[in-house]
């Protein structure tokens, strides 16, 4: 697919790849490393690092989420991104999907930057950063697992369950697998994305079967195993025609007035044919989606929203009184 026909089918995933890549050319040219940047640097760019992200630094959910670790963190996200984005887009509308990747991508910082804490507490963990588009995909890869669950086509084509699961369970082993990956971050994008994807999937199936029960009815317009009103008219047109021809008529006159009579009368046949053959359509008064259905994916994510924020200040405040009983 070429950037023309990306940017057309999904414009949203166009312009985050397009802000993956400019931010990191960006930091390149202002001197930071392209395989290893410096920490330094990475929190310079807004990485979620604990004491600013649960400080004075909030924004630091989002803006870690454009943010790569060197070039290989950037290809294997940059390649999601396209792989998932061009998918999702079109199923859910690009409004909708920019919200999903952005509340997927702060609901995998907030469960890392609670973990952290907890091992912080616990005496088993100290204060990282994180970065990187992963959480907001592992989002957007846990919505198309629910979309192919509920049989949600795009464009006619049903996602294939199977593969999305092999797909999102590479991605969290090779977490597990491998040091420094941001576990907490993956697994809280896709929770996040779960929850948001089911809202769509109970709309899209309310919708569904409404449209269902608006389709007109097809009926006969007899009784399958009645009389015919076609072949009773056109028995008694013949019976009648039968009987007119008179011995007394000239026989000239009986041919041409038998060859109008014919074709008027086939006409007549036809148009009875035709009218008896139609389908008669049932309509029945048309039932509109309840608001609720077409407003649920944003109620949804309004309250994710809502306990997002009161899941910060809970850390941020917790993190606030530790620092008072040390001072």
């Amino acid at each position: 697919m070429t950037i023309q026909q990306l940017l057309k089918t999904a414009p949203v995933t166009t312009l985050l790849l397009i802000s993956f890549i400019g931010l990191f050319v960006i930091q390149v040219l202002t001197g930071a490393d392209a395989n290893n940047p410096s920490t330094e640097m990475l929190i310079k760019w807004g990485a979620n690092a604990l004491p600013f992200t649960m400080g004075d630094e909030p924004w630091r959910l989002v803006s870690s989420a454009f943010l790569h670790i060197g070039l290989m963190h950037l290809l294997f996200n940059g390649f999601a991104m396209y792989f998932f984005g061009q998918i999702a887009e079109p199923m859910f509308g690009s409004a909708k999907f920019l919200a999903l990747f952005l509340l997927a991508a702060i609901g995998g910082n907030l469960l890392n930057s609670y973990v952290t804490w907890q091992g912080i507490l616990e005496g088993t963990g100290q204060a990282g950063l994180s970065a990187g588009a992963s959480g907001g995909i592992m989002g957007i890869g846990a919505a198309l697992l629910v979309a192919a669950f509920f049989k949600i086509s795009v464009n006619g084509l049903m996602l294939n369950l199977r593969s999305l699961l092999i797909i999102m369970g590479i991605n969290l082993v090779y977490g597990f697998a491998v040091p420094g990956i941001d576990n907490a971050g993956h697994i809280g994008g896709a929770v996040t994305g779960l929850m948001i994807a089911l809202a769509f999937a109970i709309a899209y199936r309310q919708r569904m079967i409404i449209a269902q029960q608006n389709r007109p009815i097809p009926q006969s317009p007899y009784p399958i195993h009645g009389p015919s009103p076609y072949q009773t008219d056109a028995q008694n047109t013949y019976q009648t025609y039968k009987v007119n021809q008179s011995s007394d008529v000239d026989a000239s006159y009986s041919s041409h007035h038998s060859t109008e009579f014919d074709a008027h009368d086939t006409s007549n046949v036809n148009k009875t044919l035709n009218t008896a053959h139609d389908p008669i359509v049932s309509h029945k008064p048309q039932t509109k989606p309840s608001l609720l259905w077409t407003l649920l994916p944003w109620i949804v994510m309004l309250l994710i929203s809502v306990g997002f924020v009161w899941w910060w200040q809970d850390i941020h405040y917790q993190i606030v009184e530790v620092l008072k009983t040390i001072e």
